[in-house]
């Protein structure tokens, strides 16, 4: 039995907690559901936001379906892909958008540019990420070998956060490594 609630723990968390220059951005979903876990997901892996295109559900419902993780993450929304296109372009973000395209590459081959601010872009359930977004994103794909074809957007938001964060951190404790070892040249 615990004796914090799940708000103190995240109040207690709050303060050791890391924020990397990665955003969620998602394409107005069908299921309020999805939008949630993907603010659950932004939130424990660090991005340092979620970016919604379309409409927002009730903050209670967001709240729910976060785990109150909504209450711990900056949430954005725009009207249309064009106003998120601007944005991004006004705040130097580079766009990384998940879609099963011929054009795109490979996840496991990509590489996160970390010189940038980086927007991941999930797609809407039926439609996918708008063409629009796509002209200005590097466009990548997860790989599935199964019998499947197409992970629930919350899933592949998952999988490509985990794998920008991973990226960030190893190349973070690869630069550390090579400072270390210029001081201790220098001694």
């Amino acid at each position: 039995m615990r004796d914090e609630t799940r708000r103190e723990r995240y109040d207690n968390k709050k303060s050791k907690a890391k924020i990397f220059p990665v955003s969620l951005t998602a394409i107005n979903f069908h299921c309020d559901e999805n939008l949630g876990y993907l603010i659950r997901s932004a939130a424990c892996f660090g991005a340092s936001s979620v970016n919604v295109i379309g409409c927002l559900p009730d903050r209670k419902e967001l709240r729910t379906f976060s785990g109150s993780l909504a209450d711990y993450i900056e949430i954005n929304q725009f009207s249309t892909p064009e106003e998120f296109i601007q944005y991004s372009r006004t705040e130097n973000i580079h766009l990384v958008s998940a879609e099963l395209t011929r054009e795109a590459s490979n996840l496991e081959h990509y590489s996160f540019d970390y010189g940038k601010k980086t927007s991941i872009v999930v797609g809407n359930e039926t439609t996918g990420v708008p063409s629009q977004i796509l002209l200005n994103s590097d466009v990548v794909y997860i790989e599935m070998p199964g019998i499947g074809y197409c992970l629930n957007t919350a899933q592949t938001a998952n999988i490509m956060l985990y794998e920008a964060v991973s990226q960030f951190k190893k190349q973070v404790n690869f630069l550390n490594s090579i400072n270390l070892r210029q001081t201790l040249a220098i001694m």
